[in-house]
């Protein structure tokens, strides 16, 4: 097979143009029009109420935790298949990862395994609408308000997904999103918090803006907080790419649902399961399983080489879970170790202990396409088909 020739990313053109030169020719490129626009319009595309623009996706992590009360000692339970940021944001404000399993068949974290990881100190559980699956929300709030704790959504794959007709994002306390370069909607870097809360997204706002509060003075500061604030120049990128994000949506979803129906025969291949109550998905990755067993002994690397050779850009994704990070094997006292070993917790914990069997299981698996493949044609799409199914029934040659 010829080398195959998928879009590059980012996708962008006039729109952005005609934006940037509006926000540049007026000299005003600091935190104004611009931002409440997308703030308001993105806001809506999400189905909530508020919107409030920040640095990044990693940021709006924070700022939430901040926001929802969230701080030294407590717990907040997330899953250990994901980005670093999950995690890191819990440590920043100083409260402690607790890592609940995930399930394999969604790679989302298992309510379950979450309800079983509940403590005294547990305050928020952070679902991960990982490669923009939703998780199963009706569980995690059922257990939220049974326990009554937060629930931050990472929403940084999950740009235009739904949740039984509502957006993610919308579905807990808040939601957070990226617009990193690698993301399905970018400006290189930004991101944003959402929710129907109006006194949490006044509090994110404070957090935000240096701690100052609506309706102040400009030198009042009323949280310790810090400048975490999106430009003009972002916004307005963030405005033209937000034009096409609903279509570029729609053809993802059409390409990954011809890829399933097509490659759901081959053995050694395990789909991700789409539950019926997500009524859109964004695909930031499509992800599949490789079953070792069923490949006569060929290693995953060996698929993924022959993969490259045919022109399918596929990868292994994450190596470890989250809690085999050399972050969180460290050991001792002292402030270096905090803080994962902050006074604060009242008692100790060893990550070399955790052990995530799903999750240690999807690193070993995992195939990852990226999203940009997802906007080729319906022909590259058989072009992968047919590459993977001749992998398939070659396999035997690539002992």
């Amino acid at each position: 097979m010829s080398k195959l020739a998928f879009p590059s990313w980012p996708v962008f053109g006039e729109e952005e143009r005609k934006n940037l030169l509006e926000v540049f020719e007026s000299g005003k490129w600091w935190y104004g029009e611009k931002v409440k626009e997308f703030e308001k319009k993105y806001a809506e595309f999400q189905d909530t109420k508020f919107g409030v623009t920040c640095t990044n996706g990693t940021a709006a992590l924070e700022i939430s935790l901040l926001a929802c009360g969230i701080g030294a000692g407590d717990e907040v339970i997330i899953p250990p298949y994901t980005f670093m940021a999950t995690a890191s944001a819990v440590l920043k404000v100083n409260a402690i990862p607790v890592f609940a399993d995930i399930d394999l068949d969604t790679s989302n974290i298992d309510s379950s395994d979450v309800e079983k990881k509940i403590t005294k100190n547990t305050k928020a559980i952070i679902p991960v609408h990982f490669a923009g699956l939703p998780c199963d929300m009706d569980a995690l709030n059922k257990i939220a308000k049974k326990y009554k704790l937060r629930i931050i959504e990472d929403a940084c794959h999950s740009w235009g997904s739904k949740w039984k007709g509502k957006g993610t994002g919308a579905l807990g306390d808040c939601g957070c999103f990226s617009f990193q370069m690698s993301k399905n909607i970018t400006s290189g870097e930004g991101g944003i918090i959402l929710s129907d809360k109006k006194e949490l997204v006044e509090t994110a706002r404070s957090y935000s803006n240096c701690g100052r509060a609506k309706g102040k003075g400009f030198y009042e500061h009323f949280l310790l907080g810090s400048n975490y604030r999106m430009t003009e120049l972002q916004a307005a990128i963030l405005l033209a790419q937000l034009t096409r994000l609903e279509e570029q949506t729609l053809k993802r979803e059409e390409n990954a649902k011809y890829l399933d129906e097509n490659l759901k025969n081959i053995p050694g291949i395990s789909l991700m399961k789409r539950d019926p109550r997500v009524t859109r998905r964004s695909y930031h990755l499509y992800i599949f399983r490789f079953l070792k067993e069923k490949w006569n002994g060929i290693t995953r690397e060996k698929f993924l080489a022959a993969l490259k050779a045919e022109g399918i850009p596929a990868w292994a994704g994450y190596p470890v879970p989250l809690y085999k990070n050399p972050l969180f094997q460290k050991k001792g006292k002292g402030p270096k170790f905090c803080p994962i070993s902050c006074p604060y917790y009242g008692k100790k914990i060893d990550y070399s202990k955790v052990f995530c069997p799903n999750a240690e299981k999807i690193c070993k698996e995992a195939v990852w396409i990226n999203h940009p493949v997802l906007l080729a044609k319906k022909e590259d799409m058989k072009n992968i088909i047919d590459g993977i199914t001749k992998v398939w029934e070659n396999k035997k040659e690539l002992k």
